[in-house]
């Protein structure tokens, strides 16, 4: 299936959300060309089940290349915090929801060996295949509701050097069997690499 336009209600759901936007202040509000662009990223991402430009790229037929759907998202200023406050300040006027529970979901994103550029990459002990892999730590702060639940944030979150360099000195002082009071201690926590609970809580 080809994306040719955007879908109708992916349309109606991006100009509800520049309205959101306008309404907390008129000058952070889309203009045609950002609110074109978010509606077909949105139309891709439910057509192909996926986030990717190369996919992107292929489900367009031919009418968006790999390399301008790319320059496009790392060259516009999009407010992206603004967008997520504003998408989800929709949705819950689209549900009528009032109440809900925050909670914490932590998910490990696998990426491949020879990932370098990615943000926030971390090397990880692949647990079901042995050896390590590169991978990605995210937080997400999810709003739980009797009708749906839904993300409403997202932040990396990646240990700190310290935390690694202890981890490797302490399991090889573990495995011969020095007892825990011989061994350094953990290090304390660090302002630039804040554990999960912080991160959800900020």
């Amino acid at each position: 299936m080809g994306i040719g336009k955007p879908a109708p209600f992916v349309s109606a759901f991006v100009d509800a959300v520049d309205e959101a936007m306008r309404a907390q202040n008129p000058r952070d509000g889309m203009s045609t060309m950002p609110r074109a662009w978010l509606a077909f990223c949105v139309t891709a991402v439910l057509i192909t089940n996926a986030m990717g430009w190369a996919r992107f790229a292929r489900a367009s037929l031919g009418t968006s290349a790999l390399a301008a759907l790319s320059w496009r998202f790392r060259h516009r200023k999009s407010p992206w915090e603004l967008l997520l406050v504003a998408r989800v300040r929709v949705i819950l006027r689209q549900y009528g929801m009032t109440s809900g529970r925050l909670g914490l979901d932590d998910t490990d994103n696998q990426r491949a060996k020879s990932a370098k550029t990615l943000a926030h990459l971390d090397k990880r002990r692949d647990q079901e295949r042995g050896g390590s892999l590169w991978g990605q730590r995210l937080v997400f702060l999810v709003l739980v509701t009797p009708t749906i639940s839904l993300p409403v944030g997202v932040v990396f979150s990646q240990p700190a050097p310290e935390l690694r360099a202890w981890d490797k000195k302490a399991k090889a002082l573990k495995q011969p069997g020095v007892p825990p009071n011989q061994r350094p201690p953990t290090p304390a926590p660090t302002p630039q690499y804040p554990t999960k609970q912080p991160l959800a809580l900020r």
